[in-house]
């Protein structure tokens, strides 16, 4: 798996299932990585630690046809909301075409540029528009984006202040909010919501996301729903956290679940008309704007099943337990205080 020149320059071809087999190479300069998006990111950072040379630079070549924004490439070379960090938009690459950006060259082409594409080819992909959006996007556009069937297609972001003078003019008994329990490598989640019930709108506008926090700790930075008496509903497959924060003061209590909830809290959801969340809440945007099914082998969506873990969702799933799209059961013990 090598070819080997005689100024002793050698090209040395490696798969990428196995990160440790790359421990044994030394003195590399230059690294391709084809189709770099299939790669593990623990691959990409395994390279860059073989990549090394006591006199020479080092250069690294990475292509692709861009896939989900979930995509560790798109994450490490444009935008990583969770971790809040901005490199480069996207956009203004489809634009420019070329960008130099610190240490990298960034470069955005398409099946025109390319010489010996056959006209036939390029027909072809133009009529993947029609019948399948998303390869269209990735093969004829070459842009990332949404890499599957969306979730949550009426999902939309508003302005926190149009969003809250919606929220104000909602009763009170339409206010909720739900939580769901995270630590290590899941979250915290909180959600606060207001059911337009008349037209079927559901609005989201605040909310608490963090991981690694100890209760007592979480509970202080929830002290608000404490002092305000407001409803929590919760993830009930954990009984004791809720006994925690009830005798800390809060007002919580367990979702119902069962054998099925999952999907019923899914098609629940979606059976809103629109889903207006607030620019306020940027992990909810994250997760839900562009969440989308799992599939199985076949490519078959697995409806209760997605291409994350969404803690936001969870969280909104327990805050509307009891709550019918097409019809309010209101119960005794949840006419908890909202919060505007």
């Amino acid at each position: 798996m090598k070819i080997k020149f005689p100024n002793g320059s050698q090209i040395i071809f490696k798969g990428m299932d196995k990160p440790a087999k790359l421990k044994s190479i030394h003195g590399v300069t230059i690294v391709w990585i084809e189709e770099c998006s299939e790669l593990k990111y623990e691959g990409y950072k395994e390279l860059l630690g073989r990549a090394r040379h006591p006199n020479l630079s080092i250069h690294f070549i990475l292509s692709t046809n861009p896939v989900g924004e979930d995509n560790w490439t798109y994450r490490h070379f444009f935008k990583d909301p969770l971790n809040d960090i901005f490199i480069l938009d996207d956009e203004e690459l489809y634009k420019k075409r070329t960008i130099a950006y610190k240490n990298t060259y960034y470069h955005h082409s398409l099946a025109d540029d390319n010489l010996f594409l056959p006209q036939s080819y390029i027909e072809q992909l133009d009529e993947l528009k029609t019948y399948d959006p998303d390869l269209y996007r990735i093969a004829r556009r070459g842009r990332f984006g949404v890499n599957g069937i969306r979730v949550l297609p009426q999902f939309e972001v508003k302005p926190h202040k149009e969003v809250m003078a919606k929220v104000g003019d909602i009763p009170q008994r339409y206010l909720r909010a739900g939580m769901d329990f995270g630590f290590v490598t899941s979250y915290n989640a909180v959600i606060r919501m207001a059911i337009d019930h008349e037209n079927k709108w559901l609005y989201i506008y605040y909310e608490y996301y963090k991981n690694k926090m100890t209760d007592d700790k979480t509970a202080e930075d929830l002290k608000e729903f404490r002092d305000n008496k407001e409803l929590i509903i919760a993830d009930s497959a954990e009984p004791k956290t809720i006994t925690y924060y009830r005798q800390q003061g809060f007002k919580m209590i367990g979702a119902k679940k069962g054998p099925g909830s999952r999907l019923q809290n899914t098609k629940k959801i979606k059976r809103f008309k629109k889903i207006i969340c607030s620019d306020n809440c940027p992990n909810t945007i994250r997760e839900l704007k562009n969440l989308t099914y799992a599939t199985d082998k076949q490519g078959n969506i697995i409806e209760d099943e997605f291409n994350i873990d969404p803690h936001t969702l969870s969280a909104i799933w327990y805050g509307l337990d009891g709550y019918e799209v097409s019809d309010l059961k209101d119960r005794d013990n949840y006419s908890g205080k909202g919060r505007r």
